[in-house]
């Protein structure tokens, strides 16, 4: 193991021996890319978050953010490796290269990003810049792409997304701040945002706020919305800053984790000149925002496996490394030499547990990556339609399942570490604070569910359900003779099933008019269907390891069916210890997790109703 922030050859085993995304580079789209190119790219992204960014993680959250005459500066350590993240055009990374990025396909900037999730405080700068700007680059006119977007692509200028407000939260129809025509063609806001993550920092010259906001006059609701383009200094004709835009920086959070990111309360328009451009047309605010609010909902599930992933290796070295107690079969004896608490049971269940949680997430977000480069490369529209509908069915469970799964993997990590873990002199305290709150912002992870029940599987009448669950029974019927694993692939086959039937029993409630089922349900179903996915994407890996593993094998004179000789090869041979791990992470799953699936899917069929009969004055006396 030689990096303890992401398991480079688990990396490279997904994106090439499972997805195969070099062959991206046969295609027009990625031509100027080779497989040698992105081999390249994912080192120096190793190298940039083992000596920069991990390096701020401790620092920047004992210094935090400080606000002082309405400017946020942030820990000082992040100056640096802000220079050097934007000197290694890391921003730009999915930027059309026209459009000064490098227009790498998605799933090889995910896998670029895995490296700097870990350290989400940091990372929140940059990357809610790259967010901003893609918006920008999607529906500004040609003037605000030269305008603002240049400069953040660059990394010169940075961006957020300020959507949220004291009294709306995730209800952004009621949001109230309003936005008034001026004779010229721009606006003026009024109002209050509030958990603007990087709402302002000392990193970038400027930073460019997509807000939304009612326009005066407009229907309530949602449909109402428009969004518009708010800089901290407004940008004179030749490109130079002028006048400080009139919005205060109210106050930053005092949170639970991820302390160097500036979490911030924005008041527009205290003296009613605060400048802004419409972005896109008027009223289309939500569509427009929602591009940036599926961005962020990935990048969430990635802070989720990113956390999670430091946690398991961290973790992983410390029980290598602790030495305590007897081996099992020699504990009567009181003068058995102490053991790395590895070889002890119950720590190489959280083990393998963390392992194949890890191991499913990581395939669930560089497939989900890899689908919009498929449909980039589509030949035509159905082949278009259906790689971009399994990526929507597939985006709330990686936001929501990730990061709660994610949150879950690194408590284990803690466990395993004992009381150390609850101190701070190991980082695992830390990854498991900054973690949390990937459950709740972006949409917490009930409204994800909501969106998965009441929008995505019923879109284009199931096609994209449909088209997800093919690609699973295509895996599993590639895999069904798999050597000595013909039991997991059935586990597998059954937990589709039991998701397939799900899906229609729910449809059927609907249609039965007996909505409150699904929405009572939205959030164990999510996480069914998240585990049952993991499953998928588990044999998936299994089968394409087993293959490796038997070519292996061969090339040593060893037959696979002896368990002997192939517990040896995988004590002198790495890539065979590899690839063993990857079919004990798949069996772990079937037989330990995707059991679950039945149980949720049992429960929800009882249709109790308890959570809305219970009388509010019940919960407590």
């Amino acid at each position: 193991m030689t990096s303890k922030i992401v398991d480079v050859k688990d990396q490279h085993f997904i994106l090439y021996d499972m997805l195969g995304v070099d062959k991206l580079c046969e295609y027009d789209q990625f031509k100027d890319f080779s497989k040698d190119m992105f081999d390249m790219i994912l080192n120096e992204a190793e190298k940039m978050a083992t000596d920069v960014i991990f390096p701020t993680l401790s620092e920047g959250d004992k210094e935090g953010c400080t606000l002082k005459d309405g400017t946020v500066s942030v820990p000082k350590c992040f100056h640096q490796a802000m220079q050097k993240f934007k000197e290694g055009g890391w921003i730009g990374m999915m930027f059309p290269q026209e459009e000064g990025g490098q227009g790498l396909p998605n799933s090889v900037s995910v896998a670029a990003s895995d490296w700097f999730y870990h350290n989400f405080a940091f990372s929140a700068y940059p990357f809610a810049a790259a967010g901003a700007a893609h918006l920008i680059l999607t529906y500004g006119n040609e003037t605000q792409r030269r305008k603002y977007m240049d400069k953040m692509v660059q990394g010169i200028w940075g961006g957020t997304m300020a959507l949220t407000e004291p009294n709306a939260g995730t209800d952004l129809g009621n949001m109230t701040t309003k936005a008034i025509r001026q004779p010229d063609g721009t606006f003026k806001l009024q109002g209050t945002k509030i958990f603007i993550t990087a709402g302002d920092n000392d990193l970038f010259e400027n930073i460019i706020h997509p807000v939304l906001a009612r326009i005066e006059g407009d229907p309530a609701g949602t449909k109402g919305i428009s969004i518009f383009l708010m800089p901290k200094y407004l940008v004179n004709e030749d490109g130079t800053l002028g006048r400080r835009n009139d919005y205060e920086i109210s106050a930053i959070e005092h949170k639970m984790g991820i302390r160097g990111s500036a979490t911030c309360m924005i008041s527009l328009g205290d003296n009613n000149n605060c400048y802004a451009e419409l972005l896109g047309n008027e009223r289309e605010g939500m569509k427009v925002m929602f591009q940036m609010m599926n961005e962020a909902r990935l990048m969430v599930g990635l802070q989720g496996l990113s956390n999670g992933s430091i946690a398991y290796l961290h973790a992983l070295q410390y029980t290598k490394d602790r030495i305590q107690g007897s081996s099992l079969m020699e504990f009567k004896n009181p003068n058995a030499p102490r053991v790395p608490i590895i070889q002890h049971p119950d720590v190489r269940r959280m083990l393998l547990s963390m392992k194949s949680a890890i191991d499913s997430m990581r395939g669930l977000i560089y497939f989900t990556a890899y689908c919009f480069d498929m449909e980039k490369v589509a030949r035509d529209e159905s082949e278009k339609d259906k790689w971009i509908g399994i990526a929507e069915v597939l985006t709330p469970i990686v936001k929501a399942y990730c990061s709660d799964v994610g949150f879950k993997v690194t408590e284990t990590a803690m466990q395993c570490y004992g009381g150390y873990g609850f101190c701070c002199e190991y980082p695992v305290e830390q990854f498991l604070r900054d973690v949390k709150i990937a459950s709740i912002y972006e949409g917490a992870n009930g409204i994800q569910a909501l969106d998965l029940i009441g929008r995505k599987l019923g879109m284009k009448k199931g096609a994209y359900f449909m088209s997800l669950l093919t690609e699973m029974g295509n895996t599993i019927n590639k895999y069904k003779n798999l050597n000595g694993n013909t039991d997991m692939v059935a586990d597998v086959q059954n937990a589709v099933n039991k998701l397939a039937e799900m899906g229609m029993y729910l449809a059927s409630c609907a249609k039965q008019g007996k909505f409150l089922i699904p929405v009572n349900n939205a959030y164990p179903f999510l996480m069914m269907m998240g585990k049952v996915v993991s499953g998928w994407l588990l044999l998936w890996q299994a089968g394409v390891a087993q293959e490796k593993l038997e070519t292996l094998a061969k090339e040593k004179g060893i037959d696979t069916n002896n368990k002997q000789a192939l517990s040896q090869l995988c004590k002198d041979n790495k890539d065979a210890a590899f690839y063993s791990g990857k079919i004990y992470s798949a069996r772990f799953f079937a037989k330990n997790v995707l059991p679950e699936v039945n149980a949720i899917a049992e429960s929800i069929k009882t249709e109790d109703m308890s959570i809305l009969d219970i009388p509010e004055e019940s919960f407590a006396s």
